[in-house]
């Protein structure tokens, strides 16, 4: 597996972009704005994570998603500790990520991977998206932040 700058001229995977955000036009302004890697193994993209900057020393995952063919193969750690290395070898301070309150994998994920929770954006999903959200029977009301100290 190796995992690579998506280049300006390829097309960013959308349906693995909308398995994490399931909003189209979110995910294009993000993408204006951040860096995206992709995981490839054998020239098939894997996964992908969108780094943002969001302050002069604070970067944010923005999005990270692994093909759920892919997943648990360590595929989504490695993205991860690719972009703590991206954001330390751009100077930053803090690397960011926030996920939904009914995301409980991810929730464990980050915290495994080292993020720690810092808040709590009481009510985000339903300011920022038309239609609710549900995972594992919870509707995805929250957005629980998380930060990692580079």
């Amino acid at each position: 597996m190796k995992i690579r700058k998506l280049h300006s001229t390829e097309t960013p995977p959308m349906d693995l972009l909308l398995e994490a955000d399931p909003s189209i036009t979110k995910i294009e302004s993000y993408l204006r704005h951040g860096s995206s890697f992709i995981a490839e193994i054998d020239n098939h993209i894997s996964g992908i994570y969108v780094l943002l900057p969001i302050s002069s020393d604070t970067a944010e995952v923005i999005n990270i998603s692994v093909r759920e063919a892919d997943q648990g193969k360590g595929i989504g750690k490695k993205l991860i500790h690719h972009a703590i290395e991206q954001a330390r070898s751009q100077s930053y301070a803090r690397l960011e990520v926030g996920t939904g309150n009914s995301s409980i994998d991810q929730i464990a994920f980050y915290q495994k991977c080292g993020f720690r929770m810092i808040a709590i954006d009481h009510d985000f999903f339903l300011r920022h998206y038309e239609e609710p959200i549900f995972e594992n029977g919870i509707q995805c009301r929250d957005m629980i932040r998380f930060r990692y100290n580079l």
